[in-house]
């Protein structure tokens, strides 16, 4: 009965496995579309680098080529893999500390020999084991430094490879110069066509990665903010529940922004080794993206602690939270307008024009907002119903303040970077149609900041007007 029964499962399991097998490669072809779907760069990349590798490795397909080489070919497609990485500014920095690090190991390590060689054939092993204990403890331990390791710890960790490989080689091999030659020129060639590749084909650019990621962390603030004020102050229970926050994905996409420190820190690192390249010129102020980013997320963290209060269990009563409802809200909606316009203005690279106005309007705004709670107004009721107001309106205050920080962090990037200012200039037709909109408005001037000098005609033409009609002056912006 066991054995029959056993062999029931065993057929059923193999009766399924071709199903089972079909709905494996399924989700595997889905998983690799949703990949390349998701960032279609990783395709581009992917091609770049085998066209690398099959581009070095004529060197030893080639016989011409191998006869000059030899088996040291290899090393240029074994830096084509540890080399080629994503970004134009990681190949770059990269390739550079290993062509650095190879060239001055390579000179240290034939140093190193020569000097060995002059103690005789008994003392010769023990010099090089010394120097090789040396310069690898050494640099070991420079590699501990926070800048060193950050922009040049790949560059260390070849440096001990090669100065060692260069040393205790020399011991067994007579051609040591030839052979510390062919090693670098191969290293050469193919970190120089990692670097070729990456930068004119199809680039990756870390630092302009880094300046769409920063514009679309403030957007994702400022959606949250723009929305928290009607979330929080809801009438209906039914609109509170977990289930509807889902069809709102711009309540939680600020966690994102939470733990963008290691992305942002990776990126400018990067991107201090590219060259200049569309709008960001040579020496594009990278460390005050981080400045940026570090002020985006002490935002991020009240604006987490706010999330916390829209699931809170224990809310105020709607008594209690409508004495507050109008200030909250136009702090939250006037922050929120205020990142968004510094968004817009990083993603488009000019000054920011009207993020000042809706700054003032928060700051005004939670000026009211703090005599109000100053003044009392919870007199009868229960405490605990208090509490969660007043600490939303706290974190609401100590938000205007550092979308302000914010503010001036990125007009401070605004004019290292020189970012295009803003055009005041209005235009004729401009001016015309907003005349013609309002006729029942009795001006009597309009001043218009422009970038010329009045005119005769502009003179005259003011001379000539009605009294009744508006006067157009032209002054010097």
């Amino acid at each position: 009965m066991e054995a029959g029964s056993a062999t029931a499962s065993r057929w059923a399991w193999f009766k399924a496995f071709p199903g089972r097998l079909k709905n494996k490669v399924t989700d595997f072809c889905r998983s690799w579309k949703k990949l390349g779907k998701d960032d279609p760069r990783r395709v581009t990349h992917s091609l770049k680098v085998g066209l690398a590798i099959a581009l070095v490795s004529i060197f030893y397909y080639y016989q011409p080529l191998y006869e000059n080489f030899g088996v040291s070919a290899m090393w240029a497609v074994m830096t084509v893999v540890v080399v080629f990485e994503f970004s134009v500014g990681a190949t770059l920095g990269k390739g550079l500390n290993r062509g650095m690090a190879t060239l001055v190991a390579g000179a240290l390590g034939v140093g190193a020999h020569h000097l060995a060689k002059l103690s005789g054939s008994t003392g010769e092993p023990i010099l090089l084991g010394f120097f090789v204990f040396l310069q690898a403890a050494i640099t070991t331990f420079m590699r501990f430094f926070p800048k060193i390791k950050a922009r040049y710890d790949y560059g260390f960790l070849i440096f001990i490879l090669t100065f060692s490989l260069v040393s205790v080689s020399s011991f067994r091999e007579d051609e040591i110069l030839e052979l510390a030659h062919r090693r670098l020129s191969t290293i050469i060639i193919g970190a120089s066509a990692c670097v070729i590749i990456s930068t004119v084909v199809f680039p990756v650019w870390a630092g302009e990665d880094l300046h769409n990621l920063i514009a679309l962390n403030l957007e994702k603030l400022g959606n949250f903010l723009q929305g928290f004020g009607d979330e929080y102050f809801k009438e209906s229970k039914e609109d509170e529940t977990s289930s509807n926050k889902d069809h709102k994905p711009f309540l939680q996409d600020y966690k994102i922004v939470l733990n963008s420190k290691n992305t942002e820190e990776t990126l400018a690192n990067f991107a201090r080794w590219e060259p200049g390249h569309g709008k960001f010129q040579f020496r594009h102020p990278w460390k005050q993206y981080l400045k940026v980013g570090t002020l985006t997320r002490q935002c991020a963290y009240r604006i987490d602690a706010l999330y916390g209060y829209l699931n809170a269990d224990v809310k105020a009563s709607l008594e209690v939270r409508s004495k507050i409802q109008e200030t909250c809200t136009k702090i939250s909606t006037e922050s929120g307008k205020a990142l968004q316009e510094l968004s817009i203005a990083v993603k488009e690279m000019r000054q920011p024009s009207s993020a000042d106005t809706h700054i003032e309007n928060a700051k005004a705004a939670a000026k009211n907002l703090n005599s109000l709670l100053k003044s009392g107004p919870w007199e009868d009721i229960n405490l605990l119903q208090v509490i969660p107001v007043v600490t939303v309106a706290s974190l609401l205050i100590d938000l205007v303040n550092c979308t302000e920080k914010l503010a001036d962090s990125i007009f401070e990037l605004a004019s290292k970077a020189h970012f295009n200012k803003p055009d005041h200039t209005v235009s004729p037709e401009k001016l015309s149609a907003t005349v013609k909109s309002s006729p029942n408005v009795d001006c009597r001037h309009v001043v218009i900041n422009i970038d010329q000098t009045p005119t005769p005609e502009i003179l005259e033409e003011e001379n000539s007007s009605a009294a009744n009609t508006c006067i157009v002056k032209s002054v010097r912006a």
